[in-house]
């Protein structure tokens, strides 16, 4: 039997590991549920979803080189996010919703220290910069000789 993308089986939780589970299918063959494909939501710990020896329902994602990827949350419904509008009910038409605007307030004026610090800072990279030229220029000068 040729497990192709999209069948859905049955079978049997073998091992679970960190990362995942192996899990026991039709004919002897094995086929891994990664942790990212076991719920729709965000699982930390695989062992508070599944157990060795449980039955699962899983779909089969891929099927290459020998190695069978399957996955238990395809199968679940997606949850729909909070705040997000139904399917069924549509909305009306948006009308052109006029808000005041109030103007911000200008900001403080500065301390005489801040004044200080924004010079130094300035005066600081200036100095960098040259202090770089200078020093590629001397080792230009200097690999001539």
């Amino acid at each position: 039997m040729e497990l192709t993308v999209g069948s859905i089986l049955e079978g049997k939780v073998k091992t679970i590991t960190n990362f995942g589970a192996f899990v026991a299918l039709p004919e002897g063959k094995t086929g891994m549920i990664h942790i990212s494909e076991v719920a729709n939501a965000y699982v930390s710990d695989i062992r508070q979803h599944l157990s060795e020896g449980q039955d699962v329902r899983v779909m089969v994602i891929s099927n290459e080189n020998g190695k069978i990827n399957l996955s238990i949350k395809r199968l679940e419904a997606k949850p729909q996010r909070e705040g997000a509008p139904k399917a069924e009910a549509p909305r009306p038409a948006a009308r052109p919703v006029r808000r005041e605007v109030t103007p911000t307030p200008p900001p403080a004026p500065k301390t005489a220290d801040q004044l200080f610090e924004e010079r130094l800072r300035a005066f600081i990279t200036e100095s960098d910069s040259k202090l770089s030229g200078i020093r590629a220029d001397h080792r230009t000068k200097s690999r001539r000789r």
